[in-house]
């Protein structure tokens, strides 16, 4: 339960510096790093699909994970929010920047 109280606090915090530092719809770039599982880097591509994003995929040095950058025109904060747990609840062990 603590973790879902700081996620709250944390997208909440998220949302008002979105309201705040863009005028929307705007250009948003995500950023995730996963193990370099075919599966999740799918997942994470799917996610975004049909959505006009472009994804750039890089392998760390050793190849043991990818970091992927995924550049679209998101129409609110809330939308943004809605993406970043759609995509947390649907790929284990992602992580957001």
């Amino acid at each position: 339960m603590q973790g879902s109280t700081n996620s709250e606090e944390f997208y909440s915090k998220l949302k008002a510096q979105l309201y705040e530092t863009s005028s929307w719809p705007t250009a948003y770039l995500f950023k995730f790093i996963v193990t370099s599982e075919q599966h999740k880097i799918d997942k994470i591509e799917s996610i975004f699909d049909n959505m006009g994003a472009v994804i750039t995929s890089t392998p760390s040095k050793k190849g043991t994970y990818m970091s992927i950058s995924i550049n679209v025109v998101m129409q609110s904060p809330e939308t943004v929010i809605g993406k970043y747990q759609l995509v947390a609840s649907q790929v284990e062990g992602v992580i957001s920047l």
